[in-house]
Order: structure tokens, then C-alpha cells, then sequence
């Protein structure tokens, strides 16, 4: 038997998807679809990943998928400080492609990759960029929410959780495009999803955009995600979808006022984007689980343009989701109206973007 070769998650050997940040030599994930990918020529492939201080609590873990060459073989929840999956053995070497990726969101909990082992002569190498790149910024949509649970009436939970069947991620695969997602259940632009009239000021996504991400796990047992500001060098998107209102609108409701504070404050969100990232385009959307604030999302998109002068910026409404797809958990849209709205997504973009 051969001995394994152990590598580090470092862009030398692996492609780095999504916002990530290295602890001790562990590349830690928070955001949903984050992860890495790598090929090599072998006969056996070993990943240790680590838990963080959610892993021993049995609540909301972080769920994680290993993929080798398209096909999903590892599908867990990370419930101690290590864990080690053997995800290839052969008795013939093979071209094989490995992919990570973290299904669950990040406010919850958090996973590291600590090592990958492989039985190949050549070692590992990431695999090559795509030719595209798309940052999704959204809410539980984005985030895939209960979609593993199509029963409406059942509670969130991330072992229910999969971005990899939610429409951004779908639409970044039709595309071929390399993505980042920063999303967040629950969250807005003014606020968070509420049921008492007031605002949830603790749940807006503007505030954590310029972090690696917000979560109550700890990278390494003592980090917090939101204390680590993003490097927007790390990742230039040709193109950035954003998809928040869905949160507000339960407190916006049908009052006028409330209603331009979120237009005014999305205004203000935008700029934050183009600071940041001042050659993409940017597409806002609106509609999958209700369309009532796009008119004041379009308002907003043509205030900014026209105080800024940016006209790299456009609209999309998607269709509000139907009963006939049925629903996922706390009526989320399911795997039927995710893949519908990718499609459109699609669309949209080949059109926008000439792709």
C-alpha cells in the first residue's frame, strides 16, 4: 500500500469557493456554498475536517457535501471536533474530481477543512477557474431553507438545508460561473423577519456584507466570523444578484412610510456594493415568496442610478411562487419553484450579461 500524501487547503491545491479565512492552517467556512475543489490522478482520497464550538451541542450543526466527480458521497452534520471521511478508494488510479461544499448557512455554525490526504503520484491540483463569476446576496432563499423538507408546516432546521437546490446556486451551475453566496435567514435591508410590527435591527445583511460572514460558531473555537473583514480583492464578480425584501416586507407590510425607509436604506446598500466591487454589474430581484415591496426595490434602483450616474445596474421580478410546486419548510419555496426560478434567472442574465 502506498502511502497518502497530506496537503493543506491552500490555493496552491485547491480552488477556493466562496468567502473563506484560514485559522492555524484550517480554512475555515461559514457561508452557505462555500468550500474548495481539487482534482488528482489516484487511487484513494481522505478529508479531515474540523468542528467548531456548535460541533459538540447537537444544535444546528453545520451540514456539509463531498462530492467526487458529480456525484454527492458524503452528506453530514458535523458533530465533534474531527471528523475524517475516506471519499475514494480504488484499486486502479482514476481522474478524480472532489468538490466540499457547505450546505447549511452561516449564522448558525461553522466548519473547517484541515487536511486532505491523497494515494496519487502527482499530488493534487485545484481545479481550473470558470470562466464567469456571481455573487448572490440574499435571505433563506438564497440560502436553500428547508428544501430537503417539503412540509410547510415544519420548523427550520440545517440538517433540511441545502444551497446546492436552491435557485443561485442552480443558475451559477446552468451558467458555468464560479459564485460566492452571503446570505442569511431571516435577514433585510431595515429588518429582519418579524411578527410583532417591530423592526429586528439585529438581522441586516448590510451590516455583516464587508465581513467573511455572522455566526454564533467560532472558527477554530475563538473567532467569530463577523470579526474578520472581507478581502473584496479575494473575489471579483462580474455580476452581484441581490434578493432581499422578502424579510422586510413583514414589517413594511402595506404603509407607505415604512415602505420608503426600506427604499431609502436599499439606496444606501447599493453604494455599499459599488464601493466595493465598482466594475460589476449588479441585477436586484424581488418576488419568489411575495412581490408587494418590488415597486419600492425598482424606486430605489432608479434613485441610485440617478444620483450616482451608475447605469451598470438593472431589475428582475421574479414569479411568486405557486401552491401547485408545493412549499418546503415555513412555506419556502421548494426544489420545483427553485429550479423555475433559476431557469428565469438564467435568462435574465444571458441576456443582461451576453453570456
Amino acid at each position: 500500500m502506498s502511502t497518502m500524501q497530506v496537503y493543506k487547503p491552500t490555493e496552491k491545491h485547491v480552488k477556493i469557493i466562496g468567502r473563506t479565512h484560514r485559522v492555524n492552517d484550517v480554512l475555515w467556512l461559514a457561508l452557505s456554498g462555500s468550500g474548495v475543489e481539487f482534482s488528482f490522478y489516484g487511487t484513494a482520497a481522505r478529508i479531515t475536517l474540523a468542528g467548531d464550538d456548535i460541533a459538540v451541542t447537537g444544535n444546528n450543526l453545520a451540514r456539509i457535501g463531498i462530492s467526487v466527480n458529480g456525484r454527492r458521497v458524503i452528506d453530514d452534520q458535523i458533530d465533534q471536533p474531527i471528523r475524517s471521511y475516506t471519499v475514494f478508494e480504488s484499486g486502479t488510479p482514476q481522474e478524480i474530481t472532489v468538490r466540499i461544499t457547505k450546505l447549511s448557512e452561516a449564522a448558525m455554525s461553522t466548519v473547517g477543512i484541515r487536511e486532505i490526504a491523497v494515494n496519487a503520484a502527482e499530488g493534487i491540483q485545484p481545479t481550473p477557474r470558470q470562466v464567469h463569476t456571481i455573487e448572490f446576496i440574499g435571505d433563506s432563499i438564497t440560502c436553500g431553507y428547508g428544501v430537503d423538507d417539503e412540509e410547510a408546516l415544519h420548523s427550520f432546521s440545517t440538517a433540511t438545508e441545502d444551497v446546492t437546490k436552491a435557485y443561485a446556486y442552480l443558475t451559477a451551475e446552468q451558467l458555468g460561473a464560479d459564485y460566492s453566496m452571503v446570505c442569511y435567514s431571516g435577514y433585510g435591508i431595515i429588518t429582519g423577519y418579524t411578527e410583532n410590527d417591530q423592526k429586528l435591527t439585529t438581522h441586516l445583511l448590510p451590516d455583516y456584507y464587508e465581513k467573511v460572514g455572522k455566526s454564533e460558531g467560532r472558527f477554530g473555537g475563538s473567532l467569530l466570523p463577523q470579526e474578520v473583514p472581507w478581502e473584496f480583492s479575494r473575489f471579483t464578480p462580474e455580476l452581484i444578484v441581490i434578493n432581499l425584501g422578502t424579510n422586510d416586507d413583514s414589517y413594511t407590510k402595506d404603509d407607505p412610510a415604512k415602505q420608503a425607509d426600506y427604499a431609502e436604506s436599499y439606496v444606501a446598500f447599493l453604494q455599499k456594493v459599488r464601493r466595493n466591487n465598482p466594475d460589476s454589474t449588479i441585477l436586484c430581484t424581488l418576488g419568489i415568496m411575495g412581490d408587494r415591496l418590488y415597486p419600492h426595490l425598482e424606486q430605489a434602483v432608479a434613485r441610485y442610478s440617478r444620483e450616482s450616474g451608475d447605469s451598470n445596474i438593472s431589475t428582475m421580478r421574479f414569479e411568486v411562487q405557486l401552491e401547485a410546486d408545493g412549499y418546503a419548510v415555513d412555506y419556502h419555496p421548494s426544489q420545483a419553484t427553485h429550479r423555475k426560478a433559476a431557469d428565469k434567472l438564467t435568462a435574465e442574465i444571458r441576456k443582461l450579461m451576453n453570456w
